[in-house]
């Protein structure tokens, strides 16, 4: 996608003292700093660079990486607030506005906040918004159970942790669910547990029913082959330490285990779990 607030390719047109004029097109003539001239580059040549408004809201360019593009949902920390708004840093020389009305709560410097970033229509400015609830999608989500799909860390109530689903619906994880330690704005798949009623969508991090045991026994074998061919795991251990090897929970590694023991692919001592001699060729190395 290109336009304001996104990558576009633009010609250089000539050099200057400064470094150089691009051909923007519809945007006009737009100046690039020198120290983001890439080496060797020419007149005539096409220059990726990011699209957006500088201090006096006018077209700008650079070569600078942003942390995120317009449309994207992002975790930006705050870096200063004053009569305008809270300005987050999202990579680039100008930071990015959240005009008071836009907070949901007051921001402080020092602090992270998920935003939405869009192009506000009345000033044609980049800004963004902490009320990310007001740009998803709230028409009935066609997940099914059982999909894949990509999430992102969001928030957190009494019952779990929120995320949004493919930046366009919101869902839940449940608490009593989750086997590993999750962060605000971390991004990971996920499996669609249920869509409710209400258009609520659960969500799991574990794939759901027998093909969910089936990648966690591969992801013993693995760990046993990582660990020549031995874990200290028995009936004993403690649940948190399962959680860390393998992200599920005891009653879970214990049905792969199983599986595993009776397809005699690893055998079951006292002091933990063993690869098989005959199941080594067959595991990751």
């Amino acid at each position: 996608m290109s336009g304001l607030g996104h990558y576009n390719d633009f010609t250089i047109l000539r050099f200057l003292e400064f470094g150089a004029l691009l051909d923007g097109g519809e945007w006009g003539e737009l100046k690039l700093a020198k120290r983001c001239i890439p080496d060797g580059a020419k007149a005539g040549d096409a220059v990726r660079v990011f699209l957006y408004t500088d201090s006096e809201d006018q077209p700008a360019v650079t070569t600078d990486a942003p942390l995120c593009e317009v449309g994207d949902f992002a975790l930006l920390e705050c870096l200063e607030v004053n009569n305008y708004g809270a300005f987050l840093d999202w990579g680039i020389p100008k930071d990015l506005m959240v005009p008071f009305r836009e907070q949901k709560q007051k921001m402080e410097p020092g602090r992270q906040y998920m935003v939405y970033v869009y192009v506000d229509e009345s000033s044609k400015r980049i800004v963004a918004s902490s009320k990310i609830e007001r740009f998803l999608d709230q028409t009935f989500p066609r997940f099914e159970e059982g999909q894949e799909v990509k999430i992102k860390i969001c928030g957190q109530n009494d019952l779990g942790y929120k995320a949004i689903i493919e930046g366009t619906h919101s869902g839940i994880l449940y608490r009593n669910e989750i086997f590993r330690k999750l962060r605000i704005g971390e991004e990971s798949t996920a499996f669609v547990k249920k869509v409710r009623e209400d258009d609520k969508i659960d969500l799991i991090l574990d794939r759901p029913g027998p093909k969910k045991v089936d990648a966690l026994s591969q992801k013993i074998l693995d760990t046993l082959a990582d660990r020549g061919g031995f874990i200290n795991v028995t009936d004993k251990s403690d649940p948190e330490f399962i959680s860390m090897l393998f992200g599920v929970s005891k009653k879970t590694y214990k049905k792969a285990a199983g599986a595993l023991y009776k397809a005699r692919m690893i055998r079951i001592e006292d002091d933990g779990i063993y690869l098989n001699s005959e199941t080594r060729s067959g595991s990751k190395k």
